[in-house]
C-alpha cells in the first residue's frame, strides 16, 4: 500500500514537473513574429524599411492594411493577421494605430506590444481626453474634413507629418495616403493591452503631430520596460527605420 502510495505521488510530481516544463517553454519560445499596424493618413507601406530590417534579421513582419473606417473594423483587420501568424508576436503600431493595438493586443498570440509615436488610451479614453492636457500639436491644423473623411494636404505632410523628410517623398506620402474616417481618433477604446502585456515606447522627440510631452506621459504611464528617444518627426517608421526596427528586435528577443 505504501510503496503503491509513493509511486503514485512520483508520478504526479513527475508529469506536473513536465508540465511546468511544457508552460516554460511555451513561455520563451522564440518569438518570429511581428505584425506591424500604421496610423491615420498613411498605409502599410509606411513600415517597408523597417520590414526590410527585420526580415535580414530573421523575422517574419507582416504589415495590416487597416481601413481607417472605424476603430472596430481596424481591429478586425489586425486580429485577421494575428490569426495567421504560426507562434508568439509582437505586435507594434504607429501613431493612431497604437490604440489599433490596444484593443487588439489582448490576443492569446501578443507576447508583447511596441509602441511608436503612438496613443495608448486606456480604456474609455480617446484622443481628445489625451491631448487636452498639452498644448495643440502644430500639425493638427493640417487636417483637412473632405466629404466625411479627415486627410492631410501636402503642406502637412512636408511641414508637420514629416518635415525631415525630402520634401518630394512627403509629397508622395501625402498623395497615396489613406482618408480616415472623421471622428477615428476620437471613438474609444474597451480594451487596454499595455496593462496585461510588457510594453516599449518609442519617442519622436521633433513630433509636429502628436506632443513628444504626451508620448512621454503614455510611455511612463504604461511602465514601458524600455523608452526611446528618437530625434526624428512623427513619421519615424519611414526617417528611422533603423531605430524603428532595432527597439523592435528588442522587444522580440527580450522574451527569447
Amino acid at each position: 500500500m505504501f510503496n503503491a502510495f509513493v509511486v503514485a505521488a512520483l508520478l504526479y510530481l513527475i508529469g506536473a514537473g513536465e508540465s511546468a516544463v511544457a508552460q516554460t517553454r511555451r513561455v520563451w519560445e522564440p518569438v518570429h513574429n511581428v505584425v506591424l499596424v500604421h496610423g491615420a493618413f498613411t498605409d502599410g507601406s509606411s513600415w517597408s524599411d523597417v520590414i526590410r530590417i527585420l526580415q535580414g534579421a530573421g523575422f517574419r513582419a507582416t504589415a495590416v492594411q487597416i481601413p481607417l473606417t472605424s476603430l472596430a473594423d481596424d481591429v478586425i483587420a489586425t486580429k485577421r493577421v494575428l490569426a495567421q501568424q504560426d507562434g508568439p508576436t509582437v505586435l507594434v503600431g504607429h501613431s493612431y494605430g497604437g490604440v489599433v493595438i490596444s484593443q487588439a493586443g489582448t490576443d492569446s498570440k501578443v507576447v508583447s506590444l511596441v509602441y511608436i509615436a503612438a496613443l495608448a488610451p486606456d480604456i474609455g479614453e480617446d484622443y481628445t481626453q489625451l491631448a487636452k492636457a498639452y498644448p495643440p500639436a502644430p500639425g493638427e491644423s493640417s487636417i483637412k474634413e473632405i466629404n466625411g473623411y479627415i486627410e492631410l494636404d501636402d503642406t502637412g505632410f512636408v511641414t508637420n507629418y514629416a518635415q525631415d523628410l525630402n520634401p518630394i517623398r512627403s509629397r508622395v506620402l501625402a498623395a497615396v495616403q489613406t482618408p480616415a474616417v472623421a471622428g477615428l481618433l476620437t471613438q474609444k477604446t474597451s480594451l487596454a493591452a499595455w496593462k496585461i502585456k510588457p510594453t516599449w515606447y518609442a519617442i519622436s522627440s521633433l513630433d509636429r503631430m502628436l506632443a513628444p510631452e504626451l508620448q512621454r506621459y503614455l510611455a511612463q504611464r504604461m511602465n514601458a520596460r524600455k523608452i526611446v528617444e528618437i530625434k526624428t518627426s512623427h513619421a519615424s517608421p519611414i526617417t528611422k527605420p533603423d531605430d524603428v526596427a532595432k527597439l523592435i528586435e528588442t522587444a522580440a528577443t527580450a522574451l527569447r
